[in-house]
C-alpha cells in the first residue's frame, strides 16, 4: 500500500511547479519583443518583421509541444526529466542572445525566409526548450499525485499570467529603463534560475509514489474517450483564427504608429489574457457573455474598417483591440469548454499550437505574398463567425428560411453598382460607412435576435467585407502594391488631377497631373506634398545651396514617389537610398508618377537598409543628407539614434548639414533628433509650420536641420521660422541600445500635433 503525499509536500509541489511555469512563460514571451527589437535594424524597421517573428515563435511553440507530447509517451519518469534538463543546459550555453555571425546583412529579396533562418540559428534552441515547458511541466504535475492533478489546466492560466506580465512590462518598464544589453543579461540570468526550478520539479516528480500519476489519471479515465478527429480539427480551427487575427491586428495598428515593442505587445498581451481568463475554474468573464458579445465585436471591426482614414490614435488602438479581445475570448472559451481529460493534455496542446502556427503562417507569410492588399484581416474576421458553437433552433423559422435568397439579392444589389458609375454607385459611395455598418449590424442581429446558424452570420459578414472592398474609403481610383515592407496605395483623385502615394492612412507623396482648368501639366513637375520649395525641406535645400554657392552633392534616404529628384539642379549629384524595390518600381512607372522620368531618368538608387548601405559611402563628401525614410507613420527607430547620426556626420562635407523629416501624427520626434545631434556635438534648428494648402496637396511639415556650426545652415540660423533648439537634459538620448517609443507617444498626446 502506498502512502499518501503529505499536505506540506503538496504545497511544496504546487509552489515549485507554479513558479517554474510562471518564470518559463515570463522568459518565453519577454524574449519575443527583446530579440525582435535587436533584429529590426537589419530590415529597415518594417512592421512585417514582427509578423514573421510571430510565425517563427508559433511554429517553434508547436515543435516544443510536440516534443513534450512524445517525451511523455515514454514509460519512464527518469528519462523525460534527464533529457529535458540536458536540453536546457545545452541551450544555456548559447546565451546571451545575439545575432549569429554571418547573418548581419539581409539579401535583396526573400526577406521573410532569411528572417526565419536568422531566428532559427540565433535563438532557436533556447526558445524550443522554453516552448516545451508548459505542457511538459503540467504532465509532470499530474504524475506527482497532487490532489489538483486530475485537472491541471489551472497551471495554464499561471503560465499565461507570466506571459501577460512579461509583455505588459516590456514597453512600460524594461524598454524605457534598460538598454538592450542589460535586458539581455537579465533574461539570461532568468534562464539560469529556470533551470534550477525545473530541476526541482524533476526531483519532486521522481520522489513521488510510483503509482501517483496513475491514480490521478484514473479519476478521468473511466468516462474519458479519446477526442474524435472532428473535435481535434475544431480545436485547430478555434486556435488558428485568433492567432491569425493577432498578427493581422498588430500589423494594422503598428503600420500607422511605429514598428516597436509597444505596439506589438498590446494585442499579444490581450491574446494571452484571454487564455488566463478562460482557463480559470470560475471565469471572471463567463463564456456565454463572450458569445453574446462576439457578433457585436465582429460588427464593430467592420465599422472601424469602413470608417478608415484619419482615425485618432485611441480609436485605432482601443477599438480594434477591444473587438479582438472579445473575439479571442469567444474562440478560446470554446477551446476551454471542450478541453479533454488530463490524460489527453499534451495532445490538446499540440492541436492548439498547430492551429496557432497555421493562423500565423496564413497572416504572416501566405497572405502578404498572395494579396496586393491587407486581405487577411477581413478574411479572418469572417471566419471568426464560424468559431461560434453549433446553435439550437432558430427563432422565427418561417422567416429565417427566406434569409439565403434575401442575402443573395442584397449582395447583388450592393456589389453590382460598384462596376458602374451611375447614380446608385454615387449614392452608395457617399453613404458607404452607413451601408457597410448596416450589413455588419445585421450579422450581429442574426446572432442575437434570431439565433441564426453560424453559416448565415459568416455569409453576412462576408458580404459586408466585400462591399467594404468594393467601395474603398479613399476618394478616387485606387491601386495597391504590396511588399515585405507594407502595402502602398496609389490613389488617383476623382478628376485625375493628382496622383497620391499612401502607406496606411498617411500620404507620402503626390504629383499634380492636371491644372485647375483640366489641361495636362507639362514640363518639369513641381515638388509638392512635404517637399514644396516653401516647406521645411525645400527651405533647407535652398539655404544649403545658397551657402555653398555651387552644385550640391546630396544623399537622400528614402525614395517615396521620387519627388525629391525634381528638387535637384543641373550639375548636382543626388544619390538615393531605398530599402523597398517595389517602391522604386512604383516611382519609376510613369502611369503613377513622372518625377523620375522627367528629372532623373537614369536614377540608380542604392537598394538595402540605409544603416548598412549608407555606412559604406565615402566619408566627408555630402553637402546635405536628407533622412525621409518613414513608411506610414511607423518609424525605423535605428535611423534616429545617436549611432545613426554619427554615421551621417561622418559622411558630411566640412560644412554639411543633416535634414530629418519628423512629421508624425502619433510620435513627437523633433526632440529625439535634437538629442541625438547634441550627443554628436551638433546644433539643431526645428521647423514646424502649417502650409494652409492641404487642398493643393502641399502639407505642413516638421523638420530638424542639424550641423556643426551656425554658418553651415546659412540663412536658416537667423530665420524667424527656424528655432535653434537645445537638447532636453531630462530626456534620455536614443541609441541602438535604447529607445522609448512610449515617451514619444506621451509627448505627442501632451503637446498635440504641431
Amino acid at each position: 500500500m502506498t502512502s499518501e503525499p503529505s499536505a506540506s509536500r503538496n504545497r511544496l509541489v504546487l509552489v515549485v511547479y507554479t513558479a517554474a511555469i510562471f518564470v518559463s512563460a515570463l522568459l518565453l514571451f519577454s524574449v519575443q519583443p527583446l530579440f525582435t527589437k535587436m533584429v529590426l535594424p537589419r530590415l529597415g524597421g518594417s512592421p512585417a518583421v514582427w509578423s514573421v517573428a510571430m510565425v517563427f515563435f508559433q511554429s517553434l511553440l508547436l515543435g516544443g509541444y510536440a516534443y513534450a507530447h512524445l517525451l511523455m509517451k515514454l514509460n519512464s519518469r527518469v528519462v523525460p526529466v534527464a533529457v529535458h534538463l540536458v536540453l536546457l543546459v545545452v541551450a544555456l550555453a548559447t546565451l546571451p542572445l545575439s545575432i549569429r555571425s554571418g547573418w548581419g546583412e539581409p539579401p535583396t529579396s526573400g526577406y521573410a525566409i532569411w528572417l526565419l533562418g536568422l531566428f532559427v540559428v540565433s535563438i532557436g534552441l533556447p526558445f524550443f526548450a522554453l516552448a516545451a515547458n508548459n505542457p511538459l511541466l503540467q504532465a509532470w504535475f499530474v504524475r506527482t499525485g497532487h490532489p489538483n492533478g486530475p485537472d491541471p489546466y489551472f497551471l495554464y492560466a499561471s503560465s499565461n499570467i507570466g506571459s501577460f506580465l512579461a509583455l505588459l512590462s516590456y514597453p512600460v518598464l524594461l524598454e524605457p529603463m534598460f538598454t538592450l544589453r542589460t535586458q539581455n543579461l537579465i533574461w539570461t540570468s532568468g534562464y539560469g534560475l529556470l533551470i534550477v526550478l525545473i530541476a526541482g520539479c524533476g526531483v519532486l516528480l521522481l520522489r513521488s509514489p510510483a503509482d501517483a500519476g496513475a491514480r490521478n489519471m484514473q479519476v478521468d479515465d473511466a468516462d474519458a474517450p479519446a477526442p474524435s478527429w472532428s473535435l481535434r480539427a475544431r480545436w485547430i480551427f478555434l486556435a488558428a483564427v485568433p492567432s491569425g487575427l493577432l498578427i493581422a491586428v498588430t500589423a494594422h495598428i503598428s503600420t500607422d504608429v511605429a514598428a516597436a515593442p509597444l505596439l506589438w505587445v498590446l494585442p499579444l498581451s490581450l491574446y494571452l489574457l484571454t487564455w488566463v481568463l478562460v482557463f480559470q475554474s470560475r471565469p471572471l468573464l463567463p463564456h456565454k457573455w463572450m458569445l453574446l458579445l462576439q457578433p457585436l465585436a465582429i460588427a464593430g471591426v467592420v465599422i472601424l474598417l469602413a470608417v478608415g482614414g484619419e482615425q485618432n490614435l485611441l480609436l485605432t488602438l482601443g477599438g480594434h483591440q477591444l473587438c479582438f479581445f472579445i473575439i479571442a475570448m469567444a474562440c478560446h472559451g470554446e477551446l476551454a469548454r471542450t478541453r479533454p481529460a488530463a490524460k489527453y493534455l499534451t495532445g490538446f496542446y499540440v492541436a492548439l499550437s498547430f492551429g496557432g502556427m497555421i493562423g500565423g503562417l496564413f497572416a504572416g507569410l501566405i497572405a502578404p505574398f498572395t494579396f496586393s492588399w491587407v486581405a487577411e484581416y477581413p478574411i479572418l474576421l469572417a471566419l471568426a463567425a464560424l468559431c461560434r458553437p453549433p446553435g439550437g433552433a432558430e427563432r422565427l423559422p418561417r422567416w429565417s428560411a427566406w434569409y439565403w435568397p434575401f442575402l443573395a439579392v442584397l449582395a447583388v444589389g450592393l456589389i453590382a453598382p460598384s462596376y458602374s458609375a451611375g447614380d446608385i454607385f454615387n449614392w452608395l459611395d457617399d453613404h458607404r460607412v452607413w451601408v457597410i455598418g448596416a450589413v455588419g449590424v445585421l450579422s450581429a442581429l442574426l446572432a442575437l435576435a434570431l439565433n441564426a446558424n453560424r453559416w448565415k452570420i459568416f455569409a453576412t459578414v462576408a458580404v459586408a467585407l466585400v462591399v467594404l472592398r468594393a467601395y474603398p474609403s479613399d476618394d478616387g481610383r485606387v491601386e495597391t502594391v504590396r511588399s515585405f515592407f507594407g502595402v502602398h496605395k496609389i490613389v488617383v483623385t476623382p478628376n485625375g488631377q493628382y496622383h497620391v502615394l499612401m502607406h496606411g492612412t498617411t500620404i507620402h507623396g503626390a504629383e499634380k497631373f492636371k491644372n485647375d482648368d483640366g489641361t495636362p501639366v507639362t514640363g518639369r513637375p513641381e515638388p509638392i506634398s512635404y517637399y514644396h520649395k516653401d516647406g521645411g525641406i525645400g527651405q533647407a535645400i535652398t539655404a544649403i545651396r545658397e551657402r555653398k554657392g555651387a552644385p550640391l552633392k546630396v544623399a537622400v534616404i528614402g525614395l517615396g514617389s521620387g519627388t525629391l529628384t525634381c528638387a535637384s539642379q543641373p550639375g548636382e549629384d543626388w544619390r538615393f537610398f531605398e530599402i523597398d524595390q517595389s517602391m522604386v518600381d512604383t516611382a519609376r512607372d510613369p502611369k503613377y508618377f513622372t518625377y523620375i522620368q522627367n528629372c532623373e531618368p537614369n536614377l540608380k538608387p542604392v537598394i538595402g537598409d540605409a544603416r548598412l548601405t549608407f555606412a559604406r559611402e565615402p566619408d566627408g563628401v555630402y553637402d546635405l543628407i536628407i533622412v525621409d525614410a518613414y513608411s506610414s507613420d511607423a518609424i525605423p527607430i535605428h535611423l534616429a539614434t545617436e549611432e545613426a547620426m554619427a554615421i551621417y556626420k561622418q559622411k558630411l562635407a566640412p560644412q554639411g548639414a543633416v535634414v530629418m523629416h519628423v512629421s508624425n501624427r502619433h510620435l513627437e520626434l523633433a526632440s529625439v533628433v535634437v538629442g541625438i545631434a547634441d550627443a554628436n556635438d551638433m546644433k539643431s534648428w526645428v521647423y514646424s509650420e502649417d502650409s494652409g494648402r492641404d487642398n493643393e496637396y502641399i502639407f505642413s511639415t516638421s523638420v530638424v536641420v542639424s550641423a556643426r556650426e551656425d554658418a553651415d545652415v546659412g540663412k536658416l540660423a537667423s530665420s524667424d521660422v527656424w528655432t535653434e533648439t537645445d537638447a532636453n537634459e531630462k530626456q534620455r538620448v536614443w541609441t541602438d541600445d535604447y529607445s522609448n517609443v512610449l515617451g514619444a507617444v506621451y509627448r505627442r498626446l501632451r503637446d498635440g500635433e504641431q
